[in-house]
């Protein structure tokens, strides 16, 4: 595993995290402004953490509390540079949101992921970190359903 770093996003890292999101495809990269913008400002209690390799932001997390529960929160987001994917970025990702949401004493992390077979790799990852699979639905992410 290369040299790596994770820590709070700033608006700078937001060029480079766009290059993720082109790579991954997670979601258009033009939408991450707006979407940080709250936490940016401290106007939101989601936070977002992200991974550096030599200063430059690699790859990313965005959790946020779960409505109508307490103590439970939801990664929605986690992304990797596709050319680093497999080298340990990830899983140092989501230990940070661990470690962050620990500290804080809450209670309960929810990742959410497609049942369908292109989504095999994302459970696979999660598995290998001693998630729990609670519910497989491969419509999931499908629209008009």
């Amino acid at each position: 595993m290369r040299r790596m770093s994770v820590k709070p996003t700033t608006a700078a890292d937001i060029p480079a995290l766009q290059t993720v999101l082109d790579g991954t495809g997670l979601f258009p990269s033009d939408l991450l402004p707006e979407m940080m913008e709250p936490y940016l400002n401290g106007q939101s209690e989601a936070f977002w953490l992200s991974c550096h390799y030599k200063e430059v932001a690699v790859g990313f997390a965005y959790t946020r509390p779960e409505e109508l529960t307490q103590g439970t929160w939801n990664m929605l987001a986690l992304a990797v540079v596709p050319e680093l994917q497999g080298q340990g970025y990830g899983a140092a990702l989501v230990a940070g949101v661990e470690d962050h949401l620990r500290q804080m004493g809450e209670r309960m992390i929810i990742v959410e992921t497609s049942g369908a077979h292109a989504y095999s790799s994302a459970r696979r990852f999660y598995a290998s970190l001693g998630y729990e699979e609670e519910a497989r639905d491969p419509r999931f992410l499908e629209q008009g359903r």
